[in-house]
């Protein structure tokens, strides 16, 4: 028995050519929802003082 591998945004078939999407359509839009906040990775919210500090200690 094999899986189809569908588009993870309109589960049409997948394109090698905007693998692992369908269109340049379908990628967009997950770009865009990385842009927008529509995904996350689970953990705490990054506090740009914090990174800026650990930055800074990084070069020195």
């Amino acid at each position: 028995m094999s899986t189809i591998k569908t588009c993870p945004i309109c589960k049409k078939a997948r394109s090698e050519e905007f693998y692992p999407f369908c269109s340049s359509r379908c990628r967009d839009r997950d770009l865009s929802q990385w842009f927008g906040d529509g995904y996350s990775v689970p953990g705490r919210r990054a506090d740009p003082e914090e990174i800026a500090r650990e930055g800074w200690e990084e070069q020195n």
